[in-house]
């Protein structure tokens, strides 16, 4: 198994892109830190792959909460030893409506969730990866098509994504002289509940409601997985993934 001895945390870990990525780590001989609010799916993550039980720690955390963070990546230091990756997944969409409709508590928790999160998690990460031996790791974000355009009535959940490029320039360029590396991953229409709208409309710039393909999540987790394996010395900082005929190329 190529990771073997390996150590990720994994947020969001209980469904969707989270629990495939988490999945092909255990599948790979990683030792995974499953972090998410709730502990039961984290278990059915860990369960999903035999033979993997002794390889995976369950901590149920909000990434929210700079306290729960702390005791995630204490943690998975104090069972595993050590860190070699991040995958910061977590995330959360808003209501698909006008920028006036939104209340101040719905952008407060897109912000909090889908980048103080993030930022928590870098902070907590690249303080361990600095002082362990070997030093270093990797930084993986998920960011979103959304990190680069917009869907209409997007704004908290766009304004985030752009946000989370950002993280991920600022963490390569601050990482480059301790063996920290730090990439993104876009992601566009994979097959999970959180886009289960797609096949059955959703609102495009010219304002029709149109399907949009998706494609399997498996995909997204051989990306990352790659992205992780890559030694050190190099790194892909950003790449895109979707369904080919998403209307992405040319939206709006």
């Amino acid at each position: 198994m190529s990771g073997e001895g390996k150590v990720a945390i994994v947020t969001g870990a209980g469904s969707g892109i989270g629990r495939a990525v988490a999945a092909r780590f255990l599948a790979h001989g990683y030792r995974v830190a499953l972090a998410g609010r709730r502990e039961a799916p984290l278990r059915e993550t860990a369960a999903s792959v035999p033979g993997a039980e002794d390889r995976s720690l369950v901590v149920p955390t909000d990434v929210t909460d700079p306290t729960a963070v702390t005791a995630l990546f204490a943690a998975t230091v104090a069972r595993f030893g050590r860190l070699d990756v991040l995958f910061n997944n977590a995330g959360l969409f808003t209501r698909a409506v006008p920028i006036e409709e939104l209340s101040y508590a719905e952008w407060r928790t897109a912000v909090d969730t889908n980048l103080t999160g993030p930022f928590l998690c870098t902070q907590a990460a690249v303080r361990q990866m600095k002082a362990q031996s070997p030093r270093g790791g990797r930084i993986i974000n998920n960011g979103s098509i959304s990190a680069h355009v917009p869907r209409p009535f997007s704004t908290p959940y766009t304004a985030t994504k752009h946000a989370i490029t950002g993280l991920t320039r600022a963490t390569a360029l601050d990482g480059r002289g301790f063996d920290i590396a730090c990439g993104q991953i876009d992601i566009g229409n994979t097959a999970t509940d959180m886009t289960a709208v797609m096949r059955d409309g959703v609102r495009q710039a010219d304002g029709s409601i149109r399907v949009e393909p998706v494609f399997d999540v498996a995909h997204v987790a051989d990306m990352v997985l790659h992205m992780a394996e890559l030694p050190l010395s190099a790194n892909v900082p950003f790449v895109t993934i979707m369904a080919t005929e998403m209307p992405y190329i040319g939206r709006g």
